[in-house]
């Protein structure tokens, strides 16, 4: 058994808020992996089910963010599991929008909902950083997480959160990096296809990496004077 945790604020106001990024992912593996409906249980909504071969419960605090922690120690206590089986999906201004790295234990970084669960089951759970990007000030960020996802970004979170399902499998079974791939496919764009050569032309002379046109060959350097007299008199 493992445990998923959403992190975000509960009732409709928040609903679509960046800070609810976490439920958001959650609500989606719920949906295509066919878990029962949430029911309330340990101070937050809790289903479970199967992600691949792994059964997973996936719980979404209904304690506010900076409360979250009381209902993920209530629910691991319970289900007798230790931090390294958690996995907490949540928020992160410090990558661009829609970015996701892995990342386990360290700090909190200030963010209220990780602060919480620090105090209450340790440092050691596993993270999937979902990035909202930053405002660019200091002073905006407590608005700005607050705030929905705009309408120009629905497409970018809707890749986001479809990558984050396809790659689920792979996170329950702990593999991070195939997770990671799975999700890139899904948000990242396609490379362009080299433009093909038309039949005839000649490859260019520019290796891939190089910068500019090719260098001429150097030039033969001039004859010495004294080499000119040596061939009038030879």
């Amino acid at each position: 058994m493992q445990l998923w945790v959403g992190l975000g604020n509960p009732g409709g106001a928040y609903a679509q808020n960046r800070h609810n990024v976490g439920f958001l992912a959650i609500d989606r593996i719920a949906a295509d992996y066919g878990f029962p409906p949430f029911r309330a249980r340990f101070q937050g909504l809790l289903s479970e089910g199967r992600v691949g071969e792994e059964r997973i419960a996936l719980l979404k605090p209904q304690t506010f963010m900076n409360l979250s922690g009381q209902s993920v120690g209530e629910a691991m206590r319970y289900l007798k599991l230790t931090p390294a089986e958690v996995t907490v999906f949540h928020d992160e201004l410090d990558l661009a929008p829609f970015r996701v790295r892995l990342k386990t234990g360290g700090g909190h970084a200030g963010h209220n909902g990780l602060r919480s669960l620090h105090a209450h089951i340790t440092e050691g759970y596993g993270r999937v950083r979902l990035g909202i990007g930053h405002p660019g000030d200091k002073d905006r960020v407590a608005g700005y997480v607050l705030s929905d996802f705009a309408k120009a970004e629905a497409d970018g979170l809707d890749d986001l959160l479809r990558g984050i399902s396809d790659g689920a499998p792979l996170l329950a079974k702990g593999d991070g990096p195939g997770f990671l791939n799975r999700v890139t496919a899904r948000t990242a764009p396609p490379r362009p296809a080299a433009k093909p050569r038309p039949p005839g032309e000649p490859p260019s002379r520019v290796a891939p990496d190089a910068e500019g046109p090719p260098e001429d060959p150097p030039e033969d350097p001039p004859e010495s004077p004294l080499k000119r007299l040596m061939e009038r008199f030879r």
